[in-house]
């Protein structure tokens, strides 16, 4: 176990509060623990009976194209209904919609050293809309992948998001693809 003593926050903008905590672990030990804290954020594994949809985008901190799952928070309403959020980013990423939408489970990104969390939905039985891409998304493209492809890609190196292919890995396990 390990008792915080104090907390300041050293640095916040509108996606993230980082805090510097004092603490003391059980061994006796004191010292200081960084937490960043971040809103959940809902990520949508969408497949239409053969093919998963995912994004592609440019992550700035790894300087590089990133192919993930549709994925996004709410920084202006942290206290989202998961699945709403879901919906959103779905439509908003991809311009689909989807009449089925389980959820798979919750998870945290980082645990050692945030308390952010997300939540994974399964959407099927997709409809084509369009998308509403937020600015800070420009050069997003959708992408459509079979189920080898993907697979492939992450055994690859392609895909390294971590969200995405924990999610991936839960899907598989509970057993809802082909």
């Amino acid at each position: 176990m390990i008792t915080q003593l104090s907390s300041k926050i050293v640095y916040k903008n509108a996606w993230m509060t980082v805090r510097e905590d004092d603490v003391a672990f059980s061994n006796g030990h004191k010292g200081i623990y960084g937490v960043v804290h971040k809103t959940d954020f809902a990520l949508i594994i969408p497949f239409d009976g053969e093919n998963l949809h995912v994004v592609q985008q440019y992550r700035y901190p790894t300087q590089q194209h990133s192919i993930e799952f549709p994925q996004g928070m709410h920084q202006d309403d942290p206290q989202i209904d998961p699945l709403e959020l879901a919906k959103a980013e779905l439509l908003e990423e991809t311009g689909l919609e989807a009449r089925s939408m389980i959820h798979l489970g919750s998870l945290h990104e980082a645990p050692g050293y945030s308390d952010q969390g997300f939540h994974i939905y399964f959407a099927t039985d997709l409809n084509q809309k369009e998308t509403n891409l937020e600015i800070t998304e420009a050069g997003l493209e959708r992408m459509v992948m079979s189920i080898k492809e993907f697979e492939a890609a992450i055994l690859s190196g392609n895909i390294t998001d971590a969200s995405t292919v924990s999610a991936y890995g839960l899907l598989r396990m509970k057993k809802l693809l082909p």
